[in-house]
């Protein structure tokens, strides 16, 4: 009995015989360097940096917690000293409305006309 052979599943790459196609095209008169195509350079979009101060800034909070099957609760805080807390489905609404009206009411946010400087 003979064994059979088994076939070749790989084949070995073969060494190059001319010069590769990506490879730099030698100089043609002797004299300059060869040249290379960079890539283009595309203009973006430039958006300005957000950590740069604007004159902005936040000085009201409000946080909301409302996990499954729990109360919720609401936080308002601001700069001007309020500091509230509801929990429970009415006053976390009823909070939520009064955050949303004092940002109307606020003396840090809305400068009062005619106060003194």
């Amino acid at each position: 009995m003979s064994t059979a052979r088994a076939p070749h599943l790989k084949s070995l790459p073969t060494a190059p015989t001319r010069p590769s196609i990506a490879g730099p095209a030698p100089a043609g008169h002797g004299g300059g360097a060869a040249k290379v195509v960079g890539r283009q350079a595309v203009p973006i979009a430039v958006r300005p940096n957000s950590h740069e101060p604007d004159g902005r800034y936040p000085i009201a909070w409000l946080t909301i917690t409302a996990p499954r099957g729990a109360a919720p609760t609401v936080t308002s805080v601001c700069e001007c000293g309020r500091n509230l807390f509801a929990a429970g489905h009415r006053k976390a609404l009823a909070l939520i409305a009064d955050h949303a009206d004092h940002r109307t009411r606020c003396p840090l946010r809305n400068h009062q006309e005619g106060a003194a400087a």
